[in-house]
């Protein structure tokens, strides 16, 4: 039988299927339509063999005729089942520009490592990833919050001027290492929840994925900068008390992501901006104030993601909020026989307020703090109520949050 002209031919002359020559014929298959065949001409020694051996691994049929010269051809026919390059495969999510296309409400677990949009080959190995149904964990603007996130990384040698000469009574430098201390564990707790949750998120869902992965390491480099200020002047890190411990041990005990999330971002690092914005405003030495500003400024980010994740996540599963003011219950229960915020730390940030020990000053800083406690307040009735909670609710709700401010 001769090879009829109409045929799609390819030529791989000498070389071999081990040299290479498969790229060439898979390439014209994926021109060929599924069913179709294409007619492959070579002279190496046992391509055939080696074709006939792909063949059959690949699905595609095959046979040989000859030519009108009388050289041997195979013919390949490809396969009927082959729906992409591979056989058996399916896209992984939608495959155009993603900002037209939002995720899959759910990843499938055989959609593994692959990138959204790829073609995944059948029989892939299926992943437990706890996080793969879209409500659970999306945020419309994490790619947004991703992209500004990368752009505002700063490095804690070069952004902050350690070198910068300044003077600090003894006690008033004890006062910001104590801070400091406080601000380093609450900061762990802050980087520590999110990674327990960046292993169970699917990575068809990569921009959530990437912005907390950022976070994490925003998170790192405040532990960085605020045990450098700490240990700027010669002092070791000071009082880490056992209510304080407690309530942050919470955060770890939240039951699902967005529940972690409400906690950790809405509530707690919202207060912490405003502890942050107190310290940038009160700062006794120029480094004090450039860490607080920088590390303020990366907190913001954090509480809009957890933000936005939860008015998501609400508009989707308005039963939440109800799991969201038992959280805060149970939180406030279980802390119920611990002392709070350590008297250190609010002696100190009086202090650091008052500037000096005199009567009159103190009395200045301990307005100021009385007005931080209900600036923090403020902010988290806001917050709370962007998230649908009525007025009385989101008040009660702010007023069982931990006294330990995180």
């Amino acid at each position: 039988m001769t090879v009829a002209s109409s045929r799609p031919t390819i030529a791989i002359e000498s070389l071999g299927l081990d040299q290479g020559a498969l790229l060439l014929i898979r390439r014209a298959l994926a021109r060929v339509p599924a069913g179709s065949e294409l007619a492959v001409r070579g002279s190496a020694p046992g391509w055939d063999d080696h074709l006939m051996a792909w063949c059959r691994q690949a699905g595609h049929g095959v046979r040989f005729e000859r030519d009108a010269d009388g050289a041997s051809l195979a013919i390949v026919r490809r396969s009927e089942q082959a729906e992409g390059r591979w056989r058996g495969a399916r896209d992984s999510g939608p495959a155009r520009v993603d900002a037209l296309h939002p995720p899959a409400d759910e990843a499938a677990p055989d959609w593994g490592l692959a990138a959204r949009g790829a073609q995944v080959e059948a029989g892939s190995p299926a992943f437990a990833f706890a996080l793969r149904r879209r409500h659970e964990l999306w945020a419309h603007t994490a790619g947004d919050l991703y992209r500004q996130g990368l752009a505002a990384q700063w490095d804690p040698q070069t952004a902050i001027d350690w070198d910068t000469p300044f003077e600090l009574d003894d006690g008033i430098e004890a006062a910001v290492v104590q801070v400091m201390t406080y601000l380093i564990e609450n900061e762990n707790a802050a980087l520590l929840v999110p990674a327990r949750h960046l292993g169970q998120i699917h990575p068809h869902y990569r921009e959530v994925l990437q912005c907390l992965a950022l976070q994490c390491a925003d998170e790192a480099r405040h532990v960085e900068v605020f045990t450098r200020r700490a240990l700027l002047r010669g002092h070791t890190p000071a009082l880490s008390t056992a209510g304080g411990q407690a309530s942050l041990q919470t955060l770890f005990e939240a039951p699902d992501f967005s529940v972690a999330t409400f906690l950790l971002g809405v509530l707690g690092e919202g207060s912490f901006v405003n502890l942050l914005n107190f310290l940038h405003e009160h700062a006794p030495d120029p480094v004090t104030r450039q860490v607080a500003r920088l590390t303020a400024r990366d907190e913001a980010r954090h509480v809009a993601f957890a933000m936005a994740h939860l008015e998501y996540r609400l508009s989707v599963e308005p039963e939440l909020q109800s799991r969201l003011r038992n959280a805060v219950e149970l939180r406030y229960d279980t802390l119920a026989s611990t002392a709070g915020l350590n008297e250190e730390v609010f002696d100190a940030l009086v202090l650091l307020a008052a500037g000096g020990c005199t009567p009159d000053a103190v009395a200045r800083g301990h307005t100021a703090v009385q007005g931080l406690k209900g600036e923090m307040a403020a902010g988290r009735r806001a917050r709370l109520a962007r998230l649908g909670f009525e007025r009385a609710e989101a008040q009660r709700l702010s007023d069982l949050h931990t006294r330990n401010f995180m």
